[in-house]
């Protein structure tokens, strides 16, 4: 039987602004199964990218509590934070954060050996995961700037894998990329979840929604919309896009 990985106890966040308060995210109560690959979706402004934040501990929350396994996240310090978020989180997000002066491997290896000082193991990780994504080895020495966009998602997509996080949170991960960088992406993202890796994702993309097996709706801060999808095989596509169309029209998407 699935445990909660993560979970939310009344959690809120509220902004300030010219004086004028906010309410971003309503008493939320959530439970993000250990496994699952889960897809939080909803308009533009409904609180989605704040909740991912919320829910990986870059962002405190205004009230409420957020539980991860038995640590409670909304009272550790920023420190304590940042170096629980290296050993257990993975991070994807639409602007990648690759180091400009290192290469590809390097910004890969930089991660890696922060949790695992084996260079010769966090190496052969990453060499292993630059081919699962279809990154060639004259890719590898790159920089950056030399990336196009879909080759630097895809180290994106390898640095946030590096360290074998427990679970990983991504923002529109495939929005600007073409359809095969996309599927690359995707395919590489169900896999680790396979592995037993949780997936948190925040994506307004129908193709993308489709890999998740539980599709969360979020409208003006609140959940009002739970899907069950069931695990994704890549013959269950036209079901599963029927049953995720249906469910978006009921939300009135």
């Amino acid at each position: 039987m699935k445990k909660a990985i993560l979970r939310t106890e009344k959690l809120c966040k509220t902004y300030s602004t010219g004086g004028i308060q906010q309410h971003v995210l309503k008493n939320l109560d959530i439970s993000i199964m250990e496994g699952d690959f889960t897809v939080i979706m909803g308009s533009s402004g409904s609180g989605k990218t704040t909740l991912l934040y919320a829910l990986s501990g870059m962002d405190k929350p205004s009230l409420g509590e957020i539980h991860f396994e038995g640590h409670k996240l909304t009272s550790m310090s920023n420190d304590k934070l940042a170096i629980f978020r290296r050993i257990h989180c993975g991070f994807v997000f639409q602007q990648i954060y690759l180091l400009d002066h290192m290469t590809v491997l390097d910004n890969i290896l930089a991660s890696g050996l922060l949790v695992n000082k084996n260079r010769q193991a966090v190496a052969a990780k990453a060499k292993q995961l630059l081919e699962a994504v279809q990154l060639n080895e004259e890719s590898w020495a790159k920089f950056p700037s030399q990336l196009s966009g879909g080759e630097a998602q895809r180290a994106g997509i390898v640095r946030a894998l590096i360290n074998s996080p427990r679970i990983v949170f991504a923002d529109e991960p495939t929005g600007a990329l073409n359809s095969a960088s996309s599927n690359i992406v995707l395919d590489v993202m169900t896999e680790a979840n396979r592995q037993g890796q949780s997936m948190v994702i925040v994506t307004h993309d129908h193709k993308t929604a489709l890999r998740g097996n539980r599709i969360l709706y979020l409208r003006d801060g609140m959940i009002c919309g739970d899907l069950d999808l069931g695990e994704y095989t890549s013959d269950s596509s036209p079901v599963r896009q029927e049953r995720l169309n249906f469910f978006l029209a009921e939300m009135e998407w």
